[in-house]
């Protein structure tokens, strides 16, 4: 019998680093049967991504009961088909669908992550790869622009014309919102700590860029240039950092702007480890410059939304195809790694090394 290989979180962590020391780990994979109405997926590409670091240690919104194998997006070739799927064929490309299959789905597919020689899932989950993108691009499509998506059309309303200002833009996410941004007709600034990575940034689509570390708790003041750029206040921002990265940001808007959460990257430690609910360390907003302002904030959670909403994901997934057939819309696949070197991927990823998305290869 064919034999391959799989990472498994076999207990969540208090943090991602240390559930990585003592709770994951690759293991040998027998190539498992696909049942009535599954697909058996040979996994060439697979996301390493924030949310699977969350995960390992309980402090996600969502969690997979352990034990369970990592990895939200992948993208491969289907290698076998069980009783009564007439959706797929045997070779085809495909995309998992994340909402149907692995750690972020309900149900008896959430343990079979990307993370893996093969992958079983509903056939439903196994979505046609874009003949514009390789595997690895497939793999970092879904979850990043369908965030994007959801915050810059659903949530913030962006208009042509208007200014928005993406934090964390050199992450895989952020970046996305900066591309989605320019395609919807607005104006992006850009911000992170690295000018190097920012430069990408700017390459990539961002109007300007702005390297806001070294400052008081790590960040330095930017209301000012902010201002300037966006002729007197941005209209939307978009926040996927927190800290005192938010409070400055309030100083930057116009009357009336809205303000959009996306993530706690400054934070990651908000939440109780080891699947603890509550959030004993949660952030705070200044309510007097929300009040004075007039601005409306806006939690932007795509999957949860999407779980209360299922209408909202059909606009969605339809314009980013239709960019993404156009030749407008191109992942950014960061370094690819073996998945026998899981562990240095995914501390690449929790010190943000690379602009955009990081991969692993099953082999």
């Amino acid at each position: 019998m064919e034999r391959g290989q799989r990472v498994v979180v076999s207990a969540w962590g208090e943090t991602p680093l240390e559930a990585l020391e003592s709770f994951v780990r690759l293991e040998p994979q027998e190539r498992p049967e696909p049942g009535p109405g599954e697909v058996l997926v040979r996994v060439r590409s697979c996301a390493v991504g924030w949310v699977d670091l969350l995960m390992s240690s309980g402090q996600y919104q969502h969690m997979a009961p352990p034990p369970y194998t990592p990895g939200l997006e992948f993208a491969g070739q289907v290698e076998a088909l069980g009783a009564e799927v007439t959706t797929a064929q045997v070779g085809d490309h495909v995309v998992a669908d994340g909402f149907r299959t692995g750690p972020r789905s309900h149900g008896d597919h959430q343990r079979w992550g990307g993370m893996a020689t093969w992958a079983l899932m509903p056939a439903r989950a196994a979505m046609p790869l874009p003949e514009a993108l390789s595997f690895d691009e497939g793999a970092c499509l879904l979850g990043s622009y369908e965030t994007a998506c959801h915050v810059l059309m659903h949530r913030a309303r962006l208009q042509p014309g208007e200014t928005v200002l993406i934090h964390g833009a050199s992450g895989s996410t952020g970046l996305a919102g900066v591309q989605v941004a320019k395609l919807l007709g607005a104006r992006v600034i850009a911000t992170g700590r690295s000018p190097e990575k920012l430069a990408e940034v700017k390459r990539l689509g961002a109007d300007h860029v702005l390297a806001i570390g070294d400052g008081e708790g790590g960040v330095r003041r930017f209301r000012d240039e902010v201002k300037e750029l966006s002729d007197g206040g941005v209209h939307v921002v978009w926040d996927g950092v927190g800290g005192v990265i938010s409070l400055e940001s309030l100083r930057c808007v116009r009357f009336g702007a809205r303000f959009c959460i996306v993530g706690w990257a400054a934070t990651p430690f908000v939440a109780q480890g080891k699947g603890g609910r509550g959030a004993p360390r949660a952030n705070q907003l200044p309510t007097n410059l929300i009040q004075m302002k007039g601005l409306d904030v806006l939690g932007c959670p795509a999957a949860i939304s999407t779980l209360h909403d299922p209408s909202l994901r059909p606009r969605r997934l339809g314009w980013i195809l239709q960019h993404v057939a156009l030749g407008k819309l191109h992942p950014q696949v960061g370094p690819a790694f073996s998945l026998a070197d899981f562990e240095q991927a995914w501390r690449a990823k929790w010190s943000s090394r690379f602009v955009g998305g990081c991969v692993l290869h099953p082999g």
